[in-house]
């Protein structure tokens, strides 16, 4: 390896040596230089260094991703793609660095690397061979410029249009769309055969610095966007999201069909960005579009499906109907939606969910929307909208499912008394299977229960498992099972499960964070745990503790300073003051910590116990912090459940009281 700045280095697996070389060559044949080892194992004290020296020098890290690396838990090659992640800490955001490059059908949502990797598209090198484009591409990142300016490709957002009458196409024929549509797309189709080559979505999909790739799309996938709502006054958002959302759930029912999550679908929402761009970040081959138009008791329901590859429609519909049968409008799209994409279907609605009134539906959507707020006001809103529900329809399984939910979250959000909400939740989710023992979304509410309120957890593991088997497999479920995973300590169970999440749920904000901290950090991986925390703070600033989290990542790293920059960012009710007293503590700043710790305490003692006794741990005041945890036991605090592996409980686990407190919560296996 020669010492030039301006060189690629090239990291990769032994096993990926003959592909590896493939590169190198290919790249030195145009005059880039390469830093290529070809003895990966030579190891030792003076090798470590010069790599580290290597790394924190070159211009372009290139990191060979296989299945090779992914069997492997171990491997010199994952020491040097921790170095780079470290280096990048210190670059300008738009500094081109990194650049992921598989040689086979390793799946990026899945694959086993730093979260930091998935910041970047990725280059995919079958085999190593590396055509000119490639090429190129890298030489652009090379040269002073720099990689090319992002190019926005923003088509005029769906307004207002009547409705057409009922008409569909068939996969394969083009349409000829609606004149407010056709213009936006004629465009976005001379720019797409233009050959734009480089998009940039949203500031939380894509960096910067992003590198080109050929994503492997899977030819039955799709994201369905939030429908328009086209009513004469605009008050009717609440219903179009519930149409969405019923579409998504049945879409999700379809075997073979890859379904991407609400959460994510919906941060599109008054997004001005083109279908290949969308369809790019959420790596679908298509998305279903929609509005509705309602008029008191009729509603005018158009959706259409569209290609992400080259933006043409290969279906569209509109349905005209009563509020009573919406319903069945939403089981035909979905069932349209299946045909054209030639995937089997059978009967879609699940038991006594097309009986539900007009008045019911309407109901129970205004909840639904009122729960995804999630404020105390919203939830106890929801609550009350659901419990009309019921006075209406007394058998729908939904609503008291919903209900449960809601009691959940005001449990876990510290709103109300955890005895309270958590039987509460139980409550309503036996009584939704008593109705319909087979209902999924039930067992997941008592796997919530089981897991963050009884702390049984085998059973918990048992409920999760059988909503998988049912069909509830979304990344809901899967956020929850990763949970029940992480508390046991089973930490590749674990994150193999957030993962799968996230491949449903790209920019779900809560399975970033099962990721980052439940899991990384958790496990001592402070490092890679930084990716994921940042990321939910891009997609949701305001996630509820997240800059708690963030700030003691970056505390267990040593990085005092910017630990209570975020901490002093959080709000006081999500963790500001427990954090902050921790940092103060570390820079030796004992009556600033003292005062800090005073205001959480005052801020939190009532309804997050275990917070404060964190605190106490990490200043190794072993006798406070055991006896807010015992308040927190008394109290079933909601976030007692994953104590085990907590980072600011490090000090005390060599404690035996603190030993016997595990085994009296079911974790000392």
């Amino acid at each position: 390896m020669s010492e030039s700045r301006n060189a690629v280095f090239l990291s990769y697996a032994s096993q990926d040596a003959e592909a590896a070389q493939r590169i190198c060559e290919t790249l030195r044949a145009t005059g880039i230089e390469v830093w290529f080892d070809k003895s990966e194992l030579r190891g030792g004290e003076a090798w470590d260094r010069h790599i580290t020296k290597q790394i924190k020098e070159c211009a372009l890290f290139l990191a060979v991703i296989s299945a090779h690396t992914e069997e492997r838990s171990e491997g010199y090659f994952r020491r040097e793609w921790r170095v780079a992640v470290e280096r990048m800490r210190d670059m300008a955001d738009d500094q081109a660095f990194l650049v992921p490059v598989v040689i086979d059908s390793t799946r990026e949502d899945t694959a086993r690397v730093p979260d930091r990797f998935r910041e970047f598209q990725w280059i995919r090198l079958p085999g190593g061979e590396t055509p000119p484009a490639a090429v190129e591409r890298i030489q652009r990142l090379l040269s002073p410029a720099g990689p090319p300016r992002p190019v926005h490709l923003a088509t005029e957002a769906s307004s207002g249009a009547d409705a057409i009458h009922h008409r569909a196409t068939r996969l394969g024929e083009v349409q000829k769309a609606p004149t407010w549509l056709r213009g936006g797309l004629l465009a976005l189709t001379f720019v797409v055969i233009a050959g734009v080559s480089y998009l940039a979505i949203d500031r939380f999909v894509l960096s910067k610095h992003s590198v080109p790739m050929a994503i492997a799309v899977q030819e039955k996938s799709i994201a369905v966007l939030p429908f328009a709502d086209l009513s004469e006054k605009g008050d009717q958002g609440y219903f179009a999201d519930g149409m969405a959302e019923e579409v998504i759930d049945l879409l999700a029912k379809v075997p073979g069909l890859r379904v991407i999550g609400r959460t994510s679908s919906f941060q599109f929402r008054g997004k001005s960005l083109d279908v290949p761009a969308i369809g790019s970040a959420l790596n679908v081959a298509y998305l279903l579009e929609g509005s509705i138009r309602r008029s008191g008791d009729h509603v005018r329901i158009t959706a259409q499906l569209v290609s992400t590859q080259d933006g043409v429609h290969r279906w569209s519909d509109t349905y005209d109907a009563r509020l009573d049968d919406v319903l069945k409008v939403q089981d035909a799209i979905a069932s349209s939606i299946a045909r054209a994409l030639d995937v089997a279907v059978a009967t879609m609605a699940a038991p006594g969910r097309s009986s539900m009134s007009g008045e019911a539906y309407d109901l129970f959507v205004q909840g639904q929307q009122a729960l995804d707020t999630n404020s105390q006001e919203s939830c106890e809103r929801a609550i009350a909208l659901f419990n009309q529900v019921l006075q209406l329809e007394p058998k729908s399984v939904s609503a008291l499912v919903s209900l449960g939910q809601a009691y959940g979250a005001l449990g876990e959000e510290g709103w109300m008394p955890p005895s309270e909400a958590f039987e509460k939740e139980r409550q309503y989710a036996q009584q939704a299977l008593q109705l319909d023992p087979e209902n999924a979304e039930a067992h997941v509410r008592l796997a919530h229960v089981h897991m963050i309120y009884d702390w049984d957890w085998s059973k918990a593991e048992a409920e999760i498992n059988t909503s998988f088997r049912l069909g509830k497999r979304d990344a809901e479920a899967l956020t929850l099972a990763a949970q029940i995973a992480s508390t046991r300590g089973q930490w590749d169970h674990a994150a193999q499960l957030a993962r799968e999440a996230l491949a449903r749920d790209p920019l779900d904000p809560t399975a970033h964070m099962m990721l980052g901290y439940w899991i990384y950090a958790r496990e001592g991986r402070y490092a890679e745990a930084e990716a994921p925390l940042r990321r939910v703070l891009q997609i949701s600033p305001r996630y509820g503790s997240g800059r708690y989290y963030l700030a003691v990542c970056l505390l267990m790293q040593e990085r005092l300073q910017e630990a209570l920059d975020e901490a002093q960012q959080e709000l006081p009710q999500d963790g500001r003051y427990q954090v902050s007293s921790e940092a103060l503590f570390a820079m030796n700043r004992r009556p600033e910590s003292d005062e800090a710790l005073r205001k959480a305490i005052q801020q939190s003692e009532n309804d997050w116990p275990v917070s404060i006794a964190k605190v106490y741990a990490f200043r190794g005041e072993h006798d406070q912090a055991m006896t807010w945890l015992e308040r927190a036991y008394q109290y079933h605090d909601e976030d007692l459940y994953y104590i085990k592996g907590d980072p600011q409980m490090r000090r005390l686990e060599g404690d035996p009281r603190y030993q016997a407190f595990l085994r009296k919560m079911n974790l000392s296996e």
